[in-house]
């Protein structure tokens, strides 16, 4: 059983590996980014410091993610959201009339003006929990939350994406949308 920090080490690790650099440790995904864990297993021994961890240690890891950073279907793992290579493809949903997205009070002036975009991911990320945009916002700096009006946006065009766990995604999101949360 992994400690804490030894957790959050293999999750950036697998995070490194399914996300964007899935070739350099043998692995092959599929077109939806899952493989066979126990590739991934194998990739993850290839490290000399990760020699001696087992499947169990990478279920621990997925389990306890509180960003619900990966999932396993059937033998086959993936990471959920941010990859490199490619896009995965989301269904297009009707999300609830708010959501939410965490940022820093260093950039909140400029999405209030530009709108959210991807940056380098391939989606916008939105929450529909505080609690989920604080964890993603508090990353950078002092935490801004902010509501984005899916009614409004929907009504204009705004194509809304349900990743899981409580995950949204747009491709891009207008300022018009968007408020502080206060």
């Amino acid at each position: 059983m992994l400690n804490r920090k030894q957790e959050e080490s293999l999750s950036k690790f697998m995070s490194k590996i399914l996300r964007h650099t899935p070739e350099q440790f043998g692995l092959d995904l599929d077109h939806e980014g899952y493989c066979d864990i126990q590739d991934l297993l194998n990739g993850i021994k290839s490290e000399k410091r990760w020699s001696n961890v087992s499947e169990a240690d990478i279920l621990q890891v997925v389990e306890n993610c509180p960003k619900q950073r990966y999932e396993i279907v059937n033998g086959y793992i993936r990471a959920n959201y941010g990859h490199s290579t490619g896009r995965l493809e989301y269904k297009e949903s009707i999300p609830p009339a708010i959501l939410y997205h965490g940022t820093n009070t260093k950039v909140s002036n400029k999405i209030l003006t530009e709108g959210i975009k991807p940056m380098g991911r391939k989606y916008v990320h939105l929450s529909d929990t505080l609690e989920f945009a604080a964890l993603a916002g508090k990353r950078r700096g002092e935490l801004v939350i902010l509501e984005v009006d899916t009614v409004r946006a929907l009504e204009n065009h705004v194509k809304f994406y349900v990743a899981n766990h409580g995950v949204w995604l747009a491709d891009y999101v207008p300022p018009q949308y968007l408020k502080e949360f206060n």
